[in-house]
């Protein structure tokens, strides 16, 4: 079901109804909702406006859907790793039950629910294209072409998100390309599926598709998973391969062709080579949606990531009007990610209430009105077989930042627990160290079930625990997460021969 993305409070204040609001927020996502919630809460009237469906891409065509159509295909995965279980596990999933799952929890693309939400908050929900008009200043234009001004006392909020990029190669457009949105809300299985990309959403779709019947074909120009450590592609690639995927990595495609739009297309490569396939799906990289919400009537250019402090105010828009343009979420290419745009949205929004109110901001590192976490403490997860997980910085980002660092790796195997949630459990972890100071910079872990052990890692990070205090922190017997007690004390060890030596 697709639930709102933030928590409804009991509304302070009633909004005015006039045009004239506290706060405007362009976009009903996951993101634009926290911001609603939070200046609501702090006695604001606000503004939502929204041109597609009230939720937002997450709800309706990534991270809701996908996981929804993920989980089938990776719970079969795991039971046939356990003895007793894949004796029954027989035959292949129901696609029919695994599309009418995901269609529940994407309410078949009905956004009425979170529609009554925003105004269950006391907000006033706008459908339209949002377009900025100058300083504080909104027009709303309808699908039947009527507008409205709406005016902002304190901030205008721009969360609208990023859109799919496909590459400039010839006959693309005659392929009819998949993108985000088609791998998560069709309802027929191709029999053969070529996927571009491999990062995130590559990957993920790539494990989707060949888990529902496809056979795919994954084509990376490097390695897979490039903004984690190496060891993370490696595995994820492992992974794929023994599901049946065949993993092609340092190719690109350098032209495409479909002459009959219901027939198959053909893939040629950079080595002359070519495929044939029934579907392409292209997982290249992001473009904001700022293309169409008016830039330019504040002097920012049109189609551009937004530059932002702390406090996620969009840089070069004060002027006479004072500091009053926020970028949260994919618009400030920070973090395309929904949990961290989440993160930005309700520190914004309590920053817009605290301007508002004439009160001091804390927007010092790790203070209330600060998304100190952006540069410190990112965490992600990606839904693959095995899934891979990771938060803060790789050991070579640790490195380039000046910090003397010092990693400690180990297989899953070493924690019982992980050895009985799957027999020959296959996984390994990694922690990046700050010597100087005893606390982690970074943290990741491949196998199945990390992600439910992710948040004890972005705590370590973000709460910088020292090491000597983190191995007070016994995991319970017998656990996956037994592997925090190895990876301490090992490193310990480490150390130990270090200061030895």
């Amino acid at each position: 079901m697709s639930e709102p993305h933030a928590e409804a409070h009991a509304a302070p204040r009633t909004t005015e109804g006039n045009g004239t609001y506290d706060v405007i927020v362009l976009g009903a996502g996951p993101v634009g909702q926290n911001v609603a919630d939070r200046a609501r809460t702090a006695g604001l009237s606000v503004a939502v406006v929204e041109r597609e469906l009230v939720g937002g891409e997450c709800s309706y065509w990534a991270c809701v859907p996908s996981k929804a159509l993920l989980r089938p295909v990776i719970a079969v995965a795991d039971a046939r790793r356990v003895d007793g279980a894949r004796q029954a596990v027989t035959g292949r999933l129901d696609t029919g039950a695994v599309f009418a799952r995901r269609n529940r929890y994407v309410t078949d693309w009905d956004d009425s629910g979170q529609a009554l939400w925003v105004k269950s908050i006391g907000a006033d929900l706008f459908r339209g294209q949002g377009r900025l008009d100058g300083p504080r200043r909104v027009t709303v234009t309808r699908d039947d072409g009527a507008r409205q001004t709406l005016v902002a006392r304190h901030a205008v909020a721009v969360a609208t998100g990023s859109r799919p990029v496909l590459p400039d190669i010839p006959g693309m457009a005659e392929a009819h390309p998949w993108t985000n949105r088609h791998g998560t809300d069709s309802s027929t299985v191709p029999a053969r599926l070529v996927v571009v990309g491999g990062g995130g959403v590559g990957v993920e779709m790539a494990t989707l598709w060949q888990g529902l019947g496809s056979q795919v074909t994954l084509l990376a120009r490097r390695r897979l998973l490039p903004r984690m450590e190496s060891f993370a592609g490696e595995l994820v690639a492992q992974g794929l391969a023994e599901a049946g995927a065949d993993v092609r990595i340092g190719v690109q495609v350098t032209a495409l062709r479909r002459p009959d739009a219901a027939g198959p297309v053909t893939v040629t490569l950079d080595d002359g080579s070519e495929l044939e396939a029934d579907e392409i799906l292209f997982a290249t990289g992001r473009a904001p949606n700022t293309d169409d919400i008016g830039l330019e009537t504040v002097g920012l250019t049109p189609g551009s990531w937004l530059d932002v402090d702390t406090t996620c105010l969009v840089e070069g828009v004060d002027g006479a009007e004072g500091a009053w343009l926020y970028g949260l979420g994919d618009v400030n290419h920070r973090a395309l990610l929904t949990h961290e745009g989440k993160y930005q949205a309700r520190t914004a929004g309590d920053a817009i209430g605290a301007r508002a109110a004439g009160r001091p901001l804390d927007d010092g590192d790790w203070g209330d009105h600060a998304t100190t976490a952006d540069q410190h403490a990112v965490a992600q997860v990606f839904f693959t077989d095995p899934e891979a997980g990771a938060v803060g910085l790789t050991a070579e980002q640790a490195t380039a930042a000046g910090h003397r660092v010092e990693t400690v790796d180990l297989d899953f195997a070493a924690a019982q627990g992980a050895n009985l949630y799957a027999d020959g459990y296959t996984g390994h972890a990694r922690l990046v160290v700050d010597v100087d100071r005893d606390v982690l910079l970074g943290v990741t872990m491949v196998g199945s079930g990390v992600s439910e052990l992710l948040h004890s890692a972005t705590i370590a990070v973000a709460g910088e625990v020292p090491l000597k205090r983190l191995r007070h922190a016994i995991a319970p017997f017998p656990t996956v997460s037994e592997i925090w007690v190895f990876l301490v004390a090992a490193y310990r060890r480490q150390r130990a021969r270090s200061d030895a030596a």
